[in-house]
């Protein structure tokens, strides 16, 4: 089979979004800002890290690399990242994920100066199908691969993306620019041939033959740069909110978002928020209770009341922001109790992270 390389390269100039930052905003910003943000995750969590679990100073388990890096602490942002640190070297799930047809990955980037590279921010993630996925010098452009190829920068011209052996992809690409040291969250939603990039709330990319039908891709990969990265999320599927709800009468979301141990909706709600109040409104007469759900960590009580807390956080955004009938919406928290998977790792704690729509 002729091999297929096509590699998306988006240079995002460096500029302060300071207009952009929610952190001390509510629900009706985030209704603003960011109504037309239709980004909803996958139905599924298949792979989760927050390095919540590592060591600061060490590798994570997780992953593998050809380079350098580090589990650190960042004061700007609460959390554990996974600071890059040779920027000649990739980094890549220790353990390939073969994706199936649909599927998100999102994660929190911190572009970093790199002063073996005159302080340049750029770094690159890679999306590949590759014979020999737990071999990272195999490469990208090899013989029976193929990838997508995502490149942040602040390199002084536009950024194109381009497909070797098949006619140019054309089009041009908002001039975005990433400052040093500044949280941003990239979110990617993969559709059979069809690729979706988020920075933040803008859609930099929608581009509708980007993926090849004839493989299976199986490497998520960083390269290049000394970014800082976490919360990392791959979900599998297209979830069916509205068969969920309507039909089965339950759905169970991972696209309700919130800042860690609060009840404060993060920005990149509104995709999922926004579908939920779509159904309200077309179904005047459905009534829904919303059910909210932590992991195991901290201790019970603290995650029972939390999980209230936050099931009200979405009410009051549904209500709010979205003007859906409190009267329709009543709430309830189970914190850690009946959860999906075993509170054994990240992953299986993302899934027990969730919150539930039922139908009444």
């Amino acid at each position: 089979m002729k091999k297929k390389y096509i590699a998306v390269s988006l240079l995002l100039f460096l500029m302060i979004i300071n207009s952009r930052q929610l952190a001390a905003q509510g629900n009706d910003t985030l209704t603003k800002v960011y109504s037309k943000y239709d980004f909803v995750p996958g139905e599924k969590v298949i792979f989760f890290d927050d390095f919540s679990s590592e060591n600061t100073g060490d590798f994570p388990a997780l992953w593998n690399t050809n380079g350098s890096g580090e589990v650190v602490t960042f004061g700007k942002y609460p959390g554990k990242w996974l600071k890059i640190t040779n920027n000649r070297g990739a980094t890549c799930l220790a353990e390939p994920l073969v994706l199936p047809d649909n599927y998100t990955i999102e994660f929190d980037l911190i572009p970093q100066k790199d002063p073996a590279n005159n302080g340049n921010t750029a770094c690159s993630f890679y999306i590949i199908s590759t014979p020999k996925p737990k071999d990272i010098l195999y490469g990208l452009a090899r013989p029976g691969g193929t990838g997508t190829w995502f490149n942040f920068a602040y390199n002084n011209y536009y950024g194109s993306y381009y497909a070797d052996a098949t006619p140019n992809l054309s089009g041009n690409t908002p001039q975005f620019r990433l400052q040093a040291d500044t949280k941003y969250r990239i979110s990617i939603m993969v559709q059979k041939e069809r690729i979706r990039l988020y920075l933040n709330e803008d859609k930099l990319f929608d581009l509708a033959k980007a993926m090849s039908k004839n493989f299976k891709y199986n490497m998520l990969r960083f390269q290049g740069g000394v970014p800082m990265f976490s919360n990392f999320r791959v979900a599998t599927g297209l979830p069916d909110m509205r068969n969920k709800l309507l039909t089965e009468g339950k759905l169970v979301s991972y696209g309700i978002y919130f800042d860690v141990n609060s009840d404060k909706l993060k920005p990149q709600s509104a995709g999922t928020l926004k579908e939920i109040a779509t159904i309200l409104t077309e179904n005047p007469a459905l009534k829904i209770k919303i059910v909210g759900y932590t992991d195991s960590d901290g201790d019970d009580a603290s995650n029972l009341d939390l999980s209230k807390r936050r099931a009200a956080a979405v009410k009051d955004a549904l209500s709010s922001s979205y003007t859906i009938d409190a009267g329709r919406m009543e709430t309830d928290g189970k914190g850690e109790k009946d959860p999906i998977a075993p509170n054994d790792n990240s992953t299986n704690k993302a899934l027990n992270r969730r919150v539930e729509f039922i139908k009444l």
